[in-house]
């Protein structure tokens, strides 16, 4: 078994607004076939007119994964073969400055042995008047302004899996929130900003937010070397850039945890750092850093902390599971320029810890990994040994190995 920071909260997230480079199609009905289509290496573009399209991407996520006693009997290792992430991505545009984002997620119920349970969710839903690259405004659910790893989430991590012992934003899925929030790039994109108010956590009559107190979400980055431009961030570029970049964010919501007899506010903010420079050679290193500290009135529901009240009242999405204390996550790559048949091979380290302030335990996660890069992120395979501890568990629960064997493709 696998020890985990929370309870019953899985993170699985991606930067959606993206297509990783590729698009296909656009549906229009019974005028389909009067649609002129252009297509080139990799993507194809069929436009609605003259200043409207609509673009459609595909994303993959799997994995085999043998996890030291994770077998049914409790004490064998488990071979699992798994689908983590299938994304739909859609994005409609009225020339420049008025865009949708639709994309979707399809997950199975890993419990079944026949794909019973299967569905499609949607997990972003944006609309977006994008004004000049200074200022823009979107609307719907989507991720929120926070911390680095959640803004390049599983599809573009250095690494292969989401940092899940450590990030501990609260979200209703996959990373997601539903509300409004500006955002923009200034200075030629040295210094950027993002700023929001969401619907937030515990929004049920049981527990702490039962007045329905909203969030708000923002981030501050700047950027010494060349920019980032854009919302979302990545977690290696490949080389194709020099990057230098530092940035803080913060989540603040009333009452955001507890139950309504107990509630108490909900402060998180963290600090992130990164680094990316092509050298002689063309070798890649990377570096990022990424600090959080999770300040909470009250023990929250389902956090397994000692106190902690079950979440009653029916559940649903985003509600429970917050922990205060404080965490860190630390990553190295090095990409190297030579090729080998179809790819570079780009070895990576990533550590992560999170220390709980009420049980006084520590989790934490060491992995070493090799990624084969065949296109950046579109295409690329990932060899992962991770060793997991947690000094909450019972002692013959506190520690796991775990081999991961993945392979991702976006088109």
């Amino acid at each position: 078994m696998i020890p985990t920071t929370r309870s019953h909260k899985v993170q699985d997230k991606n930067p959606t607004a993206r297509t990783a480079g590729k698009s296909w199609g656009r549906l229009i009905g019974a005028g389909l076939l009067a649609c002129s289509v252009s297509a080139a290496y990799g993507a194809a573009e069929l436009k609605l007119s003259d200043d409207a399209s609509v673009t459609v991407g595909l994303g993959l996520r799997t994995s085999y994964t043998s996890t030291e006693n994770g077998a049914p009997n409790g004490s064998s290792y488990s071979n699992n073969f798994a689908v983590e992430n299938a994304r739909l991505y859609t994005t409609g545009s009225y020339g420049k400055m008025f865009k949708v984002t639709m994309n979707f997620n399809a997950s199975g119920n890993t419990g079944s042995t026949n794909g019973a349970g299967d569905s499609l969710r949607l997990i972003d839903g944006i609309a977006r008047a994008e004004f000049m690259p200074e200022f823009n405004i979107w609307m719907g659910r989507m991720l929120p302004p926070s911390d680095r790893a959640n803004l390049y989430g599983p599809f573009f991590t250095a690494a292969w899996a989401f940092p899940f012992i450590a990030q501990n934003y609260p979200a209703s899925t996959a990373g997601r929130d539903t509300g409004v929030m500006v955002w923009g790039d200034t200075f030629g994109g040295k210094f950027s900003y993002s700023g929001g108010v969401f619907n937030g956590h515990n929004r049920q009559a049981t527990l702490s937010n039962q007045s329905d107190n909203p969030l708000y979400a923002g981030r501050l980055e700047v950027n010494f070397w060349d920019p980032q431009t854009g919302y979302y961030r990545d977690g290696t570029y490949f080389g194709s850039k020099d990057v230098l970049a530092l940035a803080v964010a913060g989540f603040s919501q009333s009452n955001g945890v507890g139950t309504a007899a107990a509630p108490g506010n909900l402060k998180i903010w963290s600090v992130d750092g990164f680094f990316e420079k092509k050298l002689a050679g063309d070798y890649v290193p990377t570096f990022e850093a990424i600090y959080y500290r999770y300040d909470l009135g009250a023990v929250d529901c389902g956090s397994g902390e000692p106190g902690a009240p079950v979440c009653t009242g029916g559940g649903g999405d985003n509600i429970g599971g917050q922990v205060a204390g404080k965490s860190y996550i630390a990553t190295g790559a090095f990409l190297f320029p030579q090729k080998f048949y179809y790819g570079q091979f780009q070895p990576f380290l990533r550590y992560q810890r999170y220390n709980r302030d009420v049980s006084q335990t520590t989790s934490k996660v060491s992995e070493l990994g090799l990624n084969y890069i065949i296109k950046g992120p579109n295409a690329k395979v990932s060899l992962v040994y991770s060793k997991f501890d947690d000094s909450r568990l019972a002692p013959a629960q506190t520690g796991a190995k775990q081999i991961v064997l993945g392979v991702q493709l976006q088109y």
